[in-house]
């Protein structure tokens, strides 16, 4: 047998749970929501990385829905809703392939029953507007995993490339991961700043998650983990999910992409214009410096070390898919997961390994955000703060 069949072999028992996919947004922003126009039952080749069809090629049977919206919105909530109704709507539509999860429980009914379980996350905390009331509400609309901020700050944490505000969390920030607990919803790091990763791990109370993030030891780059922060994974009984994204994972593609918005910006452009003379720019640049290639063994470097500081127990995947415009070779969309298995099995990670990595580490990580909420409920109501009253 192949590594390549024994990979899929063993995603037929323990399916993947990915932390992080974008297809909503990249649903809103290709069709407006017009589903009927990227029908996910049929092959979407060419215009996003997700469908049905290939989600079931790549042994996928968990999918954390991103609920992201822009943080420039001038009023985030609505839209963070409307990404809610889409994530229902291909559920409704979907009832035979997809369904709806909240639990563990969920999960674990979904592998039995042959459906995809599909969760919701929401990625970046402007989505709650500094309300926690706001943040009750997403959880009872079916949130499980709050990202605290994306690229830019909020006024309670810091993100990893935004300038530092607040020095990690506020009082508040503290609350809400607080609230979080409460609620039993997960408190995701992906894009926070070490000193607000660090600054959660010293208040929460649950185990957090990483939902599509790397190591920095591997690949230097902000959006990844330093190996400090993942040391405190197994105390904490989070886990840190690899992410895909090859200018978050190859260190040349790194320096790369640095160099390729240094260009931008000496040729008067913001790094991210994509009008018809910015583009032109940025093609004569790639085309006198190819962009350079991630492939599944670059992922499986991060693993390797991200096992060696955190432990097997606390890893997992979180791919980005339909969130990045660039994927690793081999890793080309949602139906690559057996060619990282495979990659892993040669270097002898075991089957008991892989297990944990694609299913079992999420589907407990999940569970224990639910015991801590039963035991918080008992002892916390939902709080009242208000970041005036916490930070003002």
């Amino acid at each position: 047998m192949t590594s390549l069949e024994a990979a899929r072999r063993l995603l037929a028992e323990f399916p993947v749970v990915d932390g992080h996919n974008d297809l909503p947004w990249a649903l809103r922003e290709q069709v407006s929501y017009d589903l009927a126009a990227r029908d996910i039952a049929v092959r979407q080749d060419g215009h996003l990385h997700t469908d049905l069809p290939r989600l079931r090629e790549g042994g996928v049977g968990a999918q954390y829905w991103s609920v992201y919206v822009r943080s420039d919105l001038p009023d985030p909530v609505p839209a963070t809703l409307e990404q809610i109704d889409c994530v229902r709507q291909l559920i409704e539509r979907h009832p035979r392939e997809l369904r709806a999860a909240l639990t563990a429980a969920d999960l674990e009914a979904a592998r039995r029953e042959g459906r995809i379980a599909s969760l919701m996350g929401a990625e970046g905390g402007h989505s709650i507007a500094n309300s926690l009331g706001t943040l009750r509400g997403l959880y009872a609309l079916g949130v499980r995993y709050m990202t605290l901020t994306h690229n830019d700050n909020v006024d309670w944490a810091d993100s990893a490339t935004d300038e530092p505000n607040v020095g990690g969390l506020s009082a508040f920030g503290r609350e809400v991961v607080r609230e979080m607990n409460r609620l039993g919803m997960l408190v995701d790091l992906s894009h926070v700043a070490a000193t607000t990763m660090r600054d959660a791990l010293d208040t929460t109370s649950a185990p957090v998650i990483f939902s599509h993030s790397s190591s920095r030891a591997v690949c230097d780059h902000p959006r990844n983990i330093p190996d400090d922060v993942l040391e405190r994974l197994p105390a904490n009984g989070g886990m840190a999910m690899v992410t895909f994204v090859p200018k978050f994972v190859l260190q040349a593609a790194v320096d790369w992409t640095a160099a390729a918005d240094d260009n931008m910006r000496a040729h008067g452009f913001h790094h991210l214009d994509t009008t018809a003379e910015a583009m032109k720019v940025h093609r004569a640049f790639e085309e006198a410096r190819p962009r350079p290639v991630a492939t599944a063994a670059t992922v499986a470097d991060h693993l390797d070390h991200m096992r060696e500081v955190a432990g097997v127990d606390h890893l997992g995947i979180g791919g980005d898919y339909d969130g990045t415009a660039f994927t690793p070779e081999g890793l080309d969309d949602v139906s690559g997961y057996p060619n990282l298995l495979a990659e892993l099995l040669d270097r002898g990670w075991s089957r008991s390994d892989l297990a944990k990595l694609t299913w079992q580490n999420a589907v407990r990580v999940l569970g224990a955000a639910e015991d801590v909420a039963r035991h918080l409920s008992e002892t916390r109501g939902p709080s009242n703060a208000t970041i005036g009253s916490l930070d003002g």
